[in-house]
């Protein structure tokens, strides 16, 4: 049976950075760090995290994870990313939702087109999972039935109220508002349908060992 868990944003606690340049709320993560938000480590599975981007500057990194970052708000943010040579790519988020995927282990200088920004943060270790983010868009009608089957889905809605409506055995039906997140731990092809007026991030995570 899957276990459902509501994440709400307003309860999230900001965690500044060393630099200055930011802060970020843990969303989620496994293993838990079991005592608030955790350092700039590698020490997770995978993570999930919203962070507020005051500032230009570099990125940490983070050896052997894959990462997914998807613009919240804001005028956009440019990430250069860096060889010995200099900027090799550009990944350019300019409006709401645009993604960039990257190596953790990648040198990423962050440049930001209009002031501050808040962008939603996927980091998985490549070696022991695979994550996956697709954005969901809901309009005036409800969605035909999704099916989530994976060890652990995550929807987080970017923008808007959306509600989600999962066939368990007893039917659930939750509001989620900007900034909230529905967990869903071992669902296996339990189906979903979503209503509202908002976005959705849909994040899907597989153990590989």
């Amino acid at each position: 049976m899957a276990g459902v868990t509501l994440i709400r944003g307003a309860e999230l606690v900001a965690a500044p950075w060393k630099n200055g340049g930011g802060v970020t709320r843990e969303v989620a993560a496994f293993p838990s760090p079991g005592g608030g938000q955790r350092a700039a480590s590698n020490d997770f599975m995978w993570r999930v995290s919203v962070a507020d981007v005051a500032q230009a500057g570099p990125f940490s990194r983070f050896d052997g994870v894959d990462r997914t970052l998807v613009l919240l708000c804001g005028a956009g943010m440019l990430l250069d990313e860096l060889g010995d040579a200099g900027v090799v790519n550009t990944h350019a988020l300019r409006q709401p939702l645009d993604i960039a995927r990257f190596d953790g282990e990648a040198r990423i200088d962050a440049r930001l087109v209009d002031g501050a920004t808040r962008d939603f943060n996927l980091m998985v270790r490549r070696d022991v999972a695979q994550g996956q983010m697709e954005v969901w868009r809901t309009g005036a009608q409800p969605d035909a039935a999704r099916m989530l089957d994976s060890d652990v889905v995550l929807l987080f809605c970017a923008g808007g109220a959306v509600t989600v409506a999962l066939a368990t055995e007893h039917a659930q039906t939750v509001r989620l508002d900007t900034g909230d997140t529905l967990r869903v731990d071992g669902p296996n092809a339990l189906a979903c349908t979503l209503a509202g007026d908002g976005a959705v991030l849909a994040i899907t995570i597989r153990y590989t060992r």
